[in-house]
C-alpha cells in the first residue's frame, strides 16, 4: 500500500462531494436499483429463544452469551461507575468484540472525478433489508473465514495485498452505551483510473455528492458508510481563499449550489469560538474530572435484567433487550445463521443545533460518557437519546436542548431523516437524525460539557481516534455542500 498523501487528495474529495450526479447513475436510478435489490433478494428472518440459537450458548457460571468458536462476540455483564451526571452506577447487557474490523471503500477517478464502489449489502437488522454499504464491510472472524463462508469480495485491495493508494486510514469507535471498546478500521483506497475492476452484481459507482444525497432518504445509506465517509478532509483555508473561490462559483456557467455559510464552516482554518488548543484544554479537563469505572458482571447476575424465556429485558422493559435471530439470506458469504441481537425499545433521536458566531456556523458538541468508551468521553451531537427516553414521562433524567429540537420550526431544519443503526448487531433500530439551526435567543454561552466547534474543527478531530462518536459522525456525512 501507498501511504503517501497526494496535496491534492482533499480537493479530489471536495470536488466529488460537488458532484451531485455521475453520468454513470442518477439518483433516482441508484433508489429504483436498490428497490429491485430489496424484490429480487430472498430473506427469512425471524427472532427465536436466546437459548436454542445454533451454535451459541450461555455460559454456565456467568450466563454470559458466547459462540462456540470463541470468536465473533459475546454479549456479557458489566458494572459501570461515575461521577458524570445523575446517575452514579448502573448495569447492564454489553456487546464484546475485542477484533478491528474493515470498513473499507474502494475509489477510481472516472470522468475526471472521483467515484466510490459502493455495496448494495443486506444485513439482518436492516429495516428495509438491502442498504448501501462500504465495498468492505467484515469483522477479523468474518474475513478470518470462521464461519467456513467464502472470503468478502475486494479483500485483498484493503488488506495489503494490492498496490492502492491510501486516502485515509483510521481507527474509529462504534456505539459506546452498546459495544465495550469496538473500534474498526475506516479506510479508503484509490486504484489507478486505468485499472480494469471486476465489478460484482451488488456494486455500482458513486461519486461522495451522490452517496450524501442519498442520506436524505431514511434507512437507504447504512451506519458503516456513513461513518467512513464522515472522516474525509476537505481542507482548511483562509478566509480570503474562500471568498475568492465562491466569487468564482458565482460566476461559473453551470453555477453548482454551493451553500456558502457551510461552506465557511467546513473549510475556514482560521475563524471559530475557540481554537484548538482551547478545545483540547476543554476535553482534557473532563477527562481528568470524571471518572468511569467498568467491572465486568456475570450477565446471570445483574440485578436489573432477566431471561424471560425468549429474551434478556429489563426489569420495566427500557432501553433495549438482548434477542435471538435466525437469518436465511441469499448473496452473503453464509445464506443461513443464527446470532444474538440488541434489539431497542423505541426510536430514537440524535440532533446538532448550530448556530452563527462571528459569521461563522458553529455545531454544539457535547461531552458524552458511555459505558464502552475508550477514555470516558467522546464529542457527541448535541442531543443523544438513542432510548426513546427524551419522551415526556419516560426519562430518567433531564435531556438538555431537547425542547429546541422538538419544537423546531420547519425553517430551521437544515436535515431530518430516519437512520439506521449497523444491522449485523442491532435489530431494526433507527434514528431520527436531524440539525436545527437555533434561534436568536438560544444561548452562547453553554454548561460545562458543551463546546461550540466549527464543521471544519470537528473533521479535524475525526483524524485522531476516538473523539468524535458514531451518532456525531452519522450527522455530519450528510451534511451537502
Amino acid at each position: 500500500m501507498d501511504y503517501r498523501r497526494n496535496n491534492n487528495v482533499e480537493l479530489e474529495f471536495f470536488k466529488s462531494a460537488l458532484t451531485r450526479e455521475s453520468g454513470l447513475m442518477k439518483i433516482e436510478s441508484v433508489l429504483q436499483w436498490l428497490k429491485e435489490k430489496n424484490e429480487k433478494i430472498k430473506t427469512n428472518i425471524f427472532e427465536k429463544p436466546v437459548d436454542k440459537l445454533e451454535q451459541w450458548y450461555f455460559h454456565a457460571e456467568t450466563g454470559n452469551i458466547l459462540h462456540k468458536s470463541g470468536k465473533f462476540f459475546s454479549i456479557e455483564g458489566i458494572q459501570v461507575a461515575t461521577n458524570w451526571g445523575k446517575i452514579s452506577g448502573w448495569e447492564q447487557p454489553i456487546i464484546n468484540q475485542p477484533e478491528v474490523g474493515f470498513l473499507g471503500i474502494l475509489t477510481k477517478k472516472m470522468n475526471g472525478v472521483l467515484h466510490f464502489l459502493m455495496q448494495a449489502k443486506i444485513e439482518p437488522g436492516n429495516i428495509n433489508v438491502v442498504q448501501l454499504s462500504p465495498t468492505l464491510q467484515a469483522t477479523k472472524s468474518n474475513y478470518s473465514r470462521i464461519h467456513k463462508g467464502k472470503s468478502p469480495l475486494y479483500l485483498e485491495y484493503f488488506n495489503g495485498n494490492k498496490d492502492v493508494k491510501v486516502l485515509i486510514d483510521q481507527l474509529q469507535s462504534e456505539q459506546g452505551a452498546r459495544f465495550l471498546k469496538k473500534r474498526n478500521r475506516n479506510i479508503i483506497v484509490e486504484i489507478p483510473a486505468n485499472e480494469d475492476l471486476t465489478i460484482y452484481d451488488n456494486f455500482l459507482w458513486l461519486t461522495l455528492g451522490q452517496v450524501k444525497r442519498l442520506m436524505a432518504f431514511d434507512n437507504v445509506v447504512n451506519m458503516d458508510t456513513r461513518t467512513v465517509i464522515a472522516g474525509i478532509p476537505f481542507g482548511s483555508y483562509s478566509s480570503g481563499t474562500l471568498n475568492f473561490f465562491t466569487l468564482l462559483n458565482d460566476n461559473a456557467s453551470e453555477r453548482v449550489a454551493i451553500n456558502e455559510h457551510l461552506l465557511h464552516s467546513m473549510l475556514n482554518g482560521e475563524e471559530h469560538f475557540k481554537d484548538f488548543v482551547e478545545i483540547i484544554s476543554w476535553i482534557t479537563g473532563l477527562k481528568s474530572k470524571y471518572e468511569l469505572l467498568v467491572r465486568s458482571a456475570p450477565l446471570k447476575d445483574l440485578k436489573e435484567w432477566y431471561y424471560n424465556g425468549m429474551s434478556i429485558v429489563h426489569r420495566d422493559e427500557k432501553y433495549f433487550s438482548v434477542i435471538g435471530v435466525t437469518a436465511q439470506i441469499e448473496s452473503r458469504e453464509v445464506v443461513s445463521w443464527d446470532q444474538p441481537m440488541i434489539k431497542p425499545a423505541q426510536e430514537g433521536l440524535v440532533a446538532f443545533i448550530v448556530k452563527k458566531l462571528n459569521g461563522i456556523y458553529h455545531f454544539l458538541v457535547q461531552a458524552k460518557v458511555e459505558a464502552g468508551n475508550f477514555d470516558i468521553i467522546e464529542l457527541a451531537p448535541t442531543v443523544q437519546c438513542l432510548t426513546g427516553n427524551y419522551r415526556q414521562g419516560k426519562n430518567d433524567y433531564t435531556v438538555p436542548f431537547i425542547h429546541e429540537v422538538l419544537n423546531a420550526q420547519s425553517c430551521q431544519i437544515w436535515y431530518s431523516a430516519r437512520q439506521s443503526e449497523e444491522g449485523g448487531r442491532f435489530f431494526r433500530e433507527q434514528n431520527l437524525n436531524m440539525i436545527i439551526e437555533a434561534d436568536d435567543d438560544f444561548p452562547t454561552e453553554v454548561s460545562e460539557n458543551y463546546c461550540w466547534m466549527t464543521l471544519n474543527q470537528l473533521i479535524m478531530f475525526m483524524q485522531f481516534n476516538n473523539y468524535l462518536n458514531i451518532a456525531a459522525r452519522s450527522l455530519i456525512a450528510a451534511i451537502v455542500i
